[in-house]
């Protein structure tokens, strides 16, 4: 009863207008995301300070910044937006042929690479008007966020990554080194003080969105020299060869790379983990028809990458 009192007065419009104003933080920028009018927005902000007793957004300069309680507000907001959507486009059935759902994805450039394509082209045969929107791997992600797996279909991420209780394994992989096809500097076997002296290019500033090779090769006694760091598998070829550094990738998608970007691929000087690459989900998504329908249509893609 508590909450239908302090609720008494907003609806879902409030809440889209929330969101807008939180992601964009300015009117103007809300009512462009929204498609609505500046004063409508205007008159929501208004509406949602006396709400929450606090202004949400603040004047710093010539722009505008989030209160430290609209700070916490937001990550709310998302899967509050998230839930009325999945609620209002739920159905009782699943009819692939004739759906025309976005499922949303969570996955690095390689994962869509390598599994993402190979979904996309069994979509196009079964779904075509099915589509999956592949997002980029963020630090909620990374920081294991509970909540945010309940914002997206799923998470395509190695075992070892995340701590979810439902998983569909796809495809395993190795992580290889990559340095210029022309790099003088490198031999045809890598050694581990060959891992010391050269610059490195990595992934992810976070620790946690390193690579396990990465850190295997610190527990080895390697204090690695950055040079870049690029939350992109892809761009890893291009760093290194201008840089004349040395990268961690998987033997998958270098394999497909090398030879057009001008770099090689050696062997690490040391036992790397494997790569078991997984779909991950959340289980409010069991029963979920269109879910199940993905779900085993990820299992046909993994039979055909093994």
């Amino acid at each position: 009863m508590s909450a239908g009192i302090r609720l008494r007065g907003l609806d879902n419009n409030h809440l889209y207008a929330l969101y807008g104003l939180l992601t964009e933080r300015s009117v103007t920028g809300a009512a462009i995301r929204l498609s609505r009018t500046q004063p409508t927005l205007s008159a929501a902000l208004a509406r949602l300070r006396r709400h929450f007793g606090d202004e949400l957004l603040t004047r710093v300069g010539n722009h505008y910044e989030l209160t430290p309680f609209a700070n916490r507000l937001q990550p709310l907001v998302s899967v509050a937006i998230s839930a009325v959507e999945r609620v209002f486009s739920a159905q009782s059935e699943f009819d692939p042929a004739g759906s025309d759902r976005v499922f949303t994805i969570v996955s690095s450039d390689y994962g869509t690479s390598i599994a993402g394509a190979q979904l996309v082209a069994l979509l196009e045969e079964r779904a075509p008007n099915v589509s999956v929107h592949f997002s980029p791997v963020t630090a909620e992600v990374l920081a294991r966020d509970g909540e945010f797996s309940r914002t997206v279909d799923g998470v395509f991420m190695p075992h070892g990554y995340l701590d979810l209780p439902r998983s569909l394994t796809l495809f395993r992989d190795r992580w290889i080194c990559v340095v210029a096809a022309d790099n003088p500097d490198v031999g045809e076997h890598l050694t581990m003080a060959d891992l010391s002296r050269l610059p490195w290019v990595t992934t992810f500033g976070d620790p946690l969105g390193r690579a396990p090779a990465w850190r295997q090769m610190e527990l080895l006694g390697v204090v690695p020299r950055v040079c870049a760091i690029a939350d992109s598998f892809l761009a890893m070829p291009h760093l290194v060869r201008r840089s004349g550094g040395i990268a961690f990738m998987q033997q998958r998608l270098a394999r497909d790379l090398a030879a057009v970007l001008g770099v090689r691929i050696v062997d690490t000087p040391f036992d790397a983990v494997p790569i078991v690459e997984a779909f991950w989900w959340h289980p409010m998504y069991d029963t979920d028809p269109g879910h199940t329908w993905l779900r085993g249509l990820l299992a046909e893609a993994a039979s055909q990458l093994q």
